[in-house]
Order: C-alpha cells, then structure tokens, then sequence
C-alpha cells in the first residue's frame, strides 16, 4: 500500500498527523507501523481513558500482569509498569521517525490526574515517569491547570519534553506557552542546554462546540451559530501563537537552540453528526501545528477529507463569532471552567477504572 495522498498532503501543509490511541495489540499486530508506513503517521498520544480500554479489551497484558502478582507489586506500581512498557514500546517504534523529522515520532504519557491541583506531585511525577520510560522521543503530558503551570516551568527546566494537555482558551494557552518559555530561560541561565526539548500544547476542540452549542441552544440563540465556536477559538489559539513566536523574547531563546511549542489540536474526533466527520481536521490545516486523531477521523479524512481556510486567513471571522456567542448570553469563562474542570474529572474517572482493573487483574493472577 502506497503512502496515502490526502494524508501526505496534509503533511506537506505543516501539520503533523498523530494517532490519539495506543494499545498492546496495535503494537504487536503491526498496526501502529502500518499507520506509520501507510497513513503518515509521525506522533502518539495517550491519555486514562486509552489505557482503560486497551487494557480492559486484550489479554495482551496478562503475562506481565502474572509476573507482577507473583512478585506483589502494588497497584500503582504495575500500572505505570504496564503503562510505560507500551510507551516504551512505541517510542522505539517511532525512534527512525525522530531521528528523520527532528521533532516528531514522539509518544506522550500523562502524569496521574488525581494530581492536577497538586504542582510539586505532577513535576514530580513528571520527572519519575520521564526516569521510567527512559527514551528521548517521550512526551510527559502534564494537564494545564494553574497549579499545572508552575509544574510545566519546573519540568521544560529540567530537561523533560511536555505535552501540555486540558487547554480551552487563548487566554490559557497564553499561560502555557508563558510557562514553557519560563522554563527554557530558567534551564539557560542555569547553563542547561536547549537542544533536543521539545514541547506541545493541546487545545482541545470537540469539546468546545458541544459544550457552547447546548448553552445556544438554552438561550434561544441563532442556530446559525452552532458549530463554529470550536474552530474559531483554536484559530484565535494560533494567531496568539504566531504573536508569542514572533517575539523578542523567543528570538533570544531560538538563538540558544530552543524550538517553538507547538500547538496541537486535540479531541478532534466531531461529536455531533450535523458536522462534517472531517471538519476539526479540515479547518484548522496551519504550519507547525499537530493534529492528534483517533483512528476513524484519520481514514475518514484519508478517504474524503480536503482543506479548508488556511488558518491565517480566518482571525477576523473567528473575533467575529466569539463576539456573536457572547452576545448571544453565553459566558465563555464559565464554559472554559466547566470543560477544564470535566476533563480533569473524566480523566480521574477513568484512571480509577483503570486501577480498579489492574487490581483485578493483579488479584486474579496470584
């Protein structure tokens, strides 16, 4: 099978193609490099929920999972065991990509969200996890609370790759790329080397619309206005983006070898089916950006996906629906709020699935 046609496209536009799931079996069965070889795919990501359901729906884990029960490792031991062996895994898998594109072939691993409000235990965590999986190509996906940018700085400055996860709004993405920035000047004015950190910041998307297209809907609003506040916002994302990489203060850092954080547009897969299944991948095509999918948005847009607006061209018209969705009586700082505060339950959530799991796990193979 040939490299397909849309996908490398979309590539050659600036936008790195990543798959937003990971498991055992996509490992060993070849999948993983198929979508490598065949779909474009240069990065990774992970988050609770993946895990929950990789590990719930194979056997692959279970000779691993009997060697830790005879041993009687604890819980959270063996889950980050397990976990990290299949980001071990896929890391050595996506090391010719890193070694080829520099920057990409890279797979993340989330810190425990139980400590998203918690800075000293996600840096530290951040740093046991970076330690554990041990590759150069790693991400550690650290959520972007208040409490987790402190944790960012502490991480860029000791050294670790960060995936910046959980954003919804410039206003908070302004902090996080704030926060790496801190970071980078901090590990310099330490003597640290710059080169070979990479980071990204995932501004999630889906999300967005479901969330603010119910509040519409509430307020008796424009139907008209449904569906477009998603897409404007990251496009306001990257246009605070272009401003903060085009500063003097990242001109200083750049001349010490620091690379730009990417964004990275998460959750992408539509949740309402009056969307086009392509639209959160179509819309948002702009140079270094990454677009993390899961496996049906990435052929659904293989199949029949086609650009959009460059997202350059687009900031007037995005200002423009923030406005009319403000007007319109919805309090985009609740909304922001709200999503921030259910994706960091919905993590825990599943988190604690998975725990509970390997706990059976653990038991039933004593």
């Amino acid at each position: 099978m040939t490299q397909n046609q849309k996908l490398a496209e979309l590539s050659e536009a600036g936008v790195a193609v990543w798959l937003d799931d990971l498991s055992r079996d996509r490992i060993r069965t070849g999948d993983l490099q198929t979508l490598v070889d065949d779909y474009s795919v240069v990065g990774v990501t992970t988050n609770p929920t993946i895990f929950a359901a990789a590990i719930s729906n194979s056997d692959a884990y279970d000779d691993q999972v009997h060697a830790m029960a005879v041993r009687g490792v604890s819980v959270g031991e063996a889950l980050r065991t397990i976990t990290a062996a299949d980001v071990r895994d896929a890391c050595d898998l996506l090391a010719p990509v890193a070694r080829r594109t520099g920057r990409d072939g890279r797979v993340s691993l989330e810190v425990s969200p139980r400590v998203a409000h918690d800075t000293d235990a996600t840096a530290a965590e951040a740093a046991h996890l970076w330690w554990l999986v041990d590759r150069p190509n790693l991400f550690i996906k650290i959520p972007a609370t208040q409490e987790g940018l402190a944790a960012i700085t502490t991480s860029i400055a000791a050294g670790i790759s960060i995936n910046v996860t959980l954003i919804f709004s410039p206003e908070r993405y302004r902090m996080v790329m704030d926060a790496y920035l801190s970071g980078l000047e901090r590990r310099a004015n330490a003597g640290g080397s710059l080169t070979g950190i990479e980071s990204v910041a995932s501004f999630f998307i889906s999300r967005v619309d479901t969330e603010i297209d119910a509040r519409l809907d509430k307020a008796g609003a424009d139907p008209a206005l449904k569906g477009k506040t998603a897409l404007a916002n990251a496009q306001l994302a990257y246009q605070a983006y272009e401003e903060v990489f085009s500063s003097d203060r990242w001109s200083a850092l750049q001349g010490r070898g620091a690379r730009p954080q990417r964004p990275l547009w998460a959750s992408t897969g539509v949740k309402s089916q009056d969307y086009p299944d392509t639209r959160y991948i179509s819309d948002l095509i702009a140079p270094d950006t990454v677009n993390t999918m899961p496996e049906k948005t990435l052929k659904a847009y293989a199949d029949h996906g086609s650009p959009g607006t460059p997202i350059q061209q687009t900031y007037d018209e995005a200002a423009q629906v923030m406005k009319a969705v403000t007007e319109a009586g919805v309090d985009l700082d609740d909304v922001f709020t709200v999503l921030e505060d259910e994706g960091i339950q919905k993590f825990v959530d599943s988190w604690d699935e998975l725990t509970e799991s390997v706990r059976a796990e653990l038991q039933d193979k004593e």
